[in-house]
């Protein structure tokens, strides 16, 4: 199976940053983690855990594929950096950080579920896929230890797994609800057959008729985006059709990778369809550098975070770790600064599901996540246009015009991080 196929679910957007992290000697240790007094990207993060001289450490399991030199590899120890930094970036807590290498397979993530519950752990981080979410949701039931996992597949929710991802079906809705108040009635698609896609089309179906729309054509397309083109040729007569008829297209949802969905503008821009006729709509998939260098994608509009957190996360991480974090290493800084929040409480209901799933959430690189009683994640989100060399904010998440910390939100993101998973 190849990369691209194993990691379908994976938080789409999230891209791959080649950090050249070397793989780290004690992924099957548990690590006490000694504690700095750096400065918390927000000051709802660093709180203090009741620490005493015979206090018992609160053990927290990591499991991620941190073996090999590939890109799950690249990723996971990334993202491992990102919860020791949040474990850094809190003042003092008694925490021992388990970390377990699953090698990528569900087989894997069971053993190191197991181990990791043998030497104490109260709290599952990870892992990275919904199959190995799934695996070993079972043995942390049977324990009464949660797991919050990375993965975005909904499948894996629930039972125990709670997601800690942004889901697909949300990105979908909001940038389809934007362009519906934006006028844009009748929609075509473009989708990759892929379990991406699977999840995407019915989100795609059940949005465009809760805001009152109407689909025109709706093609899908081989996971080999080579073979992309064949479809978006039928799509295209179709919208251009439509403009001769008087009943236009307003909208292409195109909810591919970058690298895929760059193959499109030569094609639009072929067709006459570029200059505004008809608008591009996307998913977190779009964020990233190759989308705003292509004059003919200029315009489109994706549903993604708000990238003003991102930013000051990345420029912490770039000074402590001297490279670009990985994409999806906000998640495991938001699961550890959320388990730190948490492991303030005494006794073994510390991580119970009502804590866990508590009304106001918790906050954090990406803004507020509120897991719920179901295992998936709620989460605000914003609409951005993509401008010549950058992307910008156009419709803030409803509520994250304000930083957690006061500070207004930074509205503008320059790309400079590799194409999403």
């Amino acid at each position: 199976m190849t990369w691209s196929r194993r990691t379908a679910f994976l938080s789409l957007g999230m891209t791959l940053a080649f950090a050249g992290l070397t793989a780290s000697g004690c992924a099957e240790q548990g690590i006490s983690m000694p504690i700095g007094q750096t400065a918390s990207i927000s000051t709802k993060l660093a709180t203090a855990l009741p620490v005493g001289e015979k206090a018992k450490a609160v053990k927290v399991a990591l499991i991620l594929p941190l073996g090999g030199f590939g890109e799950p590899a690249q990723i996971a120890r990334g993202m491992k950096q990102a919860a020791e930094m949040a474990l850094f970036d809190a003042d003092n807590p008694a925490i021992q950080l388990i970390t377990k290498d699953d090698g990528g397979t569900p087989q894997g993530a069971m053993a190191a579920a197991d181990a990791a519950i043998s030497e104490g752990a109260e709290i599952v981080l990870g892992p990275l896929f919904g199959t190995s979410a799934t695996a070993i949701a079972p043995i942390a039931s049977k324990a009464g230890i949660p797991v919050v996992s990375f993965s975005n597949d909904p499948a894996a929710a629930g039972h125990g797994v709670y997601l800690m991802s942004f889901l697909a079906s949300d990105e979908v809705n909001r940038v389809v609800s934007y362009a519906a108040s934006q006028g844009k009635k009748r929609y075509a698609a473009l989708i990759p057959a892929t379990a991406y896609g699977k999840t995407v089309e019915p989100a795609f179906r059940n949005a465009v008729r809760q805001a009152g729309g109407e689909i025109a054509i709706l093609e899908t397309y081989p996971a080999d985006a080579s073979q992309m083109l064949a479809s978006a040729k039928k799509v295209v007569q179709v919208i251009a059709d439509a403009e001769k008829t008087g009943a236009p297209v307003d909208a292409l949802f195109v909810p591919a990778g970058q690298e895929s969905i760059s193959q499109l503008g030569p094609l639009l821009a072929y067709s006459g369809l570029t200059g505004g006729k008809i608008k591009l709509i996307g998913t977190s998939a779009w964020d990233g550098p190759i989308i705003s260098r292509d004059d003919a994608l200029i315009g489109g509009w994706y549903a993604a975070r708000d990238p003003g957190g991102w930013t000051a996360f990345t420029e912490k991480y770039r000074k402590t770790f001297g490279t670009a974090p990985p994409r999806l290493a906000s998640l495991s800084y938001d699961a550890m600064s959320m388990t730190l929040t948490l492991a303030r409480t005494a006794g073994p209901g510390r991580f119970s599901a009502e804590k866990l799933t508590r009304a106001e959430g918790f906050t954090g690189v990406d803004g507020n996540v509120r897991l719920t009683p179901s295992g998936q994640s709620q989460r605000q989100l914003a609409v951005l246009e993509i401008e010549k060399y950058n992307s910008v904010v156009i419709d803030a998440p409803p509520s994250a015009s304000v930083s957690s910390n006061g500070a207004p939100q930074a509205m503008a993101v320059s790309p400079g991080v590799p194409p999403p998973m």
